[in-house]
C-alpha cells in the first residue's frame, strides 16, 4: 500500500516535516499534500547535476561569495507542497538547521524524459515563490537548455527561453555565463 493511501486527509508541510517516512529515506516530495517518492537518478542525470553543481558553486566562491548552492534541500510552495529541485541558487544569509530553503533565486531542474511532466509542473510551482527570478531546465537525453526568467514586472514569461547548444548560458540572477557545453563536459 502507498504511504498516500495510508493518510486519512491532505498532509500540510508541517507534518511532511516530521513524517517518518516508510522506507526510512529523505527522497520524498510533498505533492499537493500526498507524499510521493523520488527515484534515484540515472547516471547522465547525476553527471550533469555534479557539473552544474560545480560550474555554480565556483563562480558563487569566486564572485558572489554570500551566496550558496543548495543540494537536497527542500522549498514550500504552497502549504501543501514541498519540492526538491536538482539545484538551488540561495543569497540570503544562511539560516541553518532547516530542511526548507527560503530564499532561493535560482533553481535548476534537469529534465528526464520518466519525470518530463512532474519536472514541467514543479516549475510551475517555482514561478509562484517570489524569491525564484530564474529557473534553468537542463535536459538529460540531448544537449538542451531552457531557461525562463521573471520580467521587471514580476511576471513570467509563456514560453522559455532556448540557449543553443553552441550559446552561452547567462544567469542574470548571480551575474553567471557558461558555455552551454559546459554543463555536458562529463556525458
Amino acid at each position: 500500500m502507498s504511504a498516500a493511501n495510508q493518510l486519512p486527509h491532505l498532509m500540510p508541510v508541517a507534518a511532511f516535516l516530521e513524517w517518518d517516512t516508510q522506507d526510512g529515506s529523505d527522497r520524498w516530495e510533498l505533492v499537493d499534500g500526498i507524499p510521493r517518492a523520488m527515484a534515484p537518478p540515472s547516471a547522465i542525470h547525476a553527471a550533469i547535476h555534479a557539473e552544474a553543481a560545480r560550474l555554480l558553486g565556483n563562480h558563487l566562491a569566486e564572485h558572489r561569495p554570500t551566496c550558496r548552492v543548495a543540494i537536497g534541500a527542500g522549498v514550500s510552495p504552497g502549504e501543501f507542497n514541498v519540492r526538491i529541485p536538482d539545484l538551488m541558487v540561495e543569497s540570503a544569509p544562511f539560516a541553518g538547521g532547516g530542511r526548507l530553503v527560503c530564499a532561493a533565486v535560482l533553481i535548476v531542474e534537469i529534465l528526464s524524459p520518466s519525470n518530463s511532466a512532474e519536472t514541467w509542473a514543479n516549475v510551475a510551482l517555482y514561478e509562484t515563490m517570489p524569491s525564484v527570478v530564474e529557473i534553468l531546465v537542463l535536459h538529460s537525453v540531448e544537449v538542451r537548455v531552457e531557461l525562463l526568467r521573471r520580467g521587471p514586472g514580476g511576471q513570467w514569461p509563456r514560453d522559455s527561453e532556448q540557449v543553443p547548444p553552441g550559446g552561452e548560458v547567462r544567469l542574470e540572477s548571480i551575474g553567471f555565463s557558461a558555455p552551454v557545453a559546459a554543463f555536458y563536459r562529463t556525458i
